[in-house]
C-alpha cells in the first residue's frame, strides 16, 4: 500500500499499522524528485508493508518521528516505534532499509 500523505498524519498511519516505510521530500528537493520512483517501485513490489510519502515541508509533526534534518530521509517504523533512519539518493540503500524489516 501506498500513501501520499495530504495532512500532517504520519503518526496516525504508524500506530494503525505493523511495518511502514517513509520517504521525507520536498518539491524543490531534486534527490527526492529521482527517489521517489523507486520508493513507488518498492512499494507495489513490497505488498506486507505500507509505504508513505510524506511532504516534510507541510508535515512538522510528521518530521519530528524520525528526527528528519535532511531530505530524502527514508524511515521505517514497526509496530509503532522507529527502527532505522537514513538520507540517501542511492536506490540500493533503500532497498536494504526496506529490506531489513520485510521478513
Amino acid at each position: 500500500m501506498l500513501i501520499e500523505l495530504t495532512e500532517d498524519t504520519l503518526q496516525n498511519i504508524v500506530a494503525a499499522n505493523d511495518k511502514v516505510v517513509v520517504q521525507f521530500s520536498a518539491s524543490w528537493c531534486g534527490n527526492c524528485r529521482i527517489m521517489k520512483p523507486k520508493f513507488k517501485k518498492l512499494a507495489s513490489e513490497k505488498e506486507n508493508l505500507t509505504f508513505v510519502i510524506v511532504d516534510a515541508e507541510n508535515a512538522p509533526e510528521s518530521r519530528k518521528l524520525a528526527n528528519v534534518s535532511n531530505l530524502p530521509t527514508f524511515a521505517t517504523f514497526v509496530n509503532g516505534k522507529l527502527v532505522n533512519e537514513t538520507q540517501t539518493n542511492k536506490a540500493e540503500v533503500l532497498t536494504d532499509l526496506v529490506n531489513e524489516i520485510d521478513n
